[in-house]
């Protein structure tokens, strides 16, 4: 799954600047309850890869209960913090 298509999973579009604060929160609530129920690490990461973009994002230690996915974690916020738009 790509970006757009987590997009449009849990907001039901891919442009969130034309979400309204109550569709941009139903669909945070969503993201929550399947990262919750995600087994699967890589769609668990995916999945708190985007909350993380968005910034509603768990705590590391309530996301991830191993200290590998934790690191991974953090090196991708590290990368993604490094990003900036030309």
């Amino acid at each position: 799954m790509d970006f757009d298509d987590q997009l449009r999973r849990y907001f039901g579009t891919a442009d969130l600047a034309a979400l309204t604060p109550s569709a941009m929160e139903a669909g945070v609530d969503r993201m929550r309850v399947d990262l919750g129920l995600e087994k699967d690490r890589g769609r668990r990461f995916a999945l708190w890869a985007l909350m993380h973009m968005l910034g509603v994002a768990p705590d590391l230690d309530v996301a991830f209960k191993d200290e590998a996915d934790r690191e991974a974690a953090r090196n991708f916020m590290d990368l993604a913090g490094g990003l900036t738009p030309d």
